[in-house]
């Protein structure tokens, strides 16, 4: 029996695939747990345009994430903390607070767990922080901790 796939089914293929798959799988399993419909030649010209539309959605989304990491590849943030004599930080500075002080630089929200921080920061000094977009679109800001 044909089926257009409505969700991704480990081993058998992607959303809007059509497979040719036993009777009796697509009977009892795919089609009453929603994974799956019979493969009328509507449903595998809808689950084409949809495909279509689910690859310009990620192209946009891939250029946005792009002209984003290019925008803010190279800041400069300086954030302020309360330190002792030694330099060592009260605190520490963590991924949110360099997503909050990103976002008031740019004007444009960021995800905190895009920042690929090891540790948090805790010590004076200057450091360069990774922000990974997704696949293979990264940037760096340089971030200066000083002290209050």
């Amino acid at each position: 029996m044909e089926i257009v796939l409505l969700k991704d089914v480990k081993g058998l293929g992607k959303t809007g695939s059509v497979r040719n798959v036993a009777d009796g799988y697509a009977r009892n399993y795919l089609i009453p747990r929603g994974l799956a419909k019979p493969a009328t030649p509507g449903a595998v010209s809808e689950a084409k345009n949809q495909a279509a539309q689910q690859a310009k959605r990620a192209a946009r989304e891939h250029a946005q994430a792009e002209a984003f990491a290019q925008e803010i590849n190279g800041i400069h943030l300086t954030l302020k903390a309360r330190a002792g004599e030694t330099g060592h930080l009260y605190g520490s500075i963590t991924a949110a607070d360099i997503a909050e002080q990103l976002e008031k630089q740019t004007g444009k929200e960021i995800d905190k767990r895009k920042i690929e921080l090891e540790e948090p920061i805790r010590e004076m000094g200057e450091f360069a922080v990774p922000i990974r977009f997704g696949g293979d679109i990264t940037a760096e800001v340089k971030v200066t901790v000083e002290p209050e």
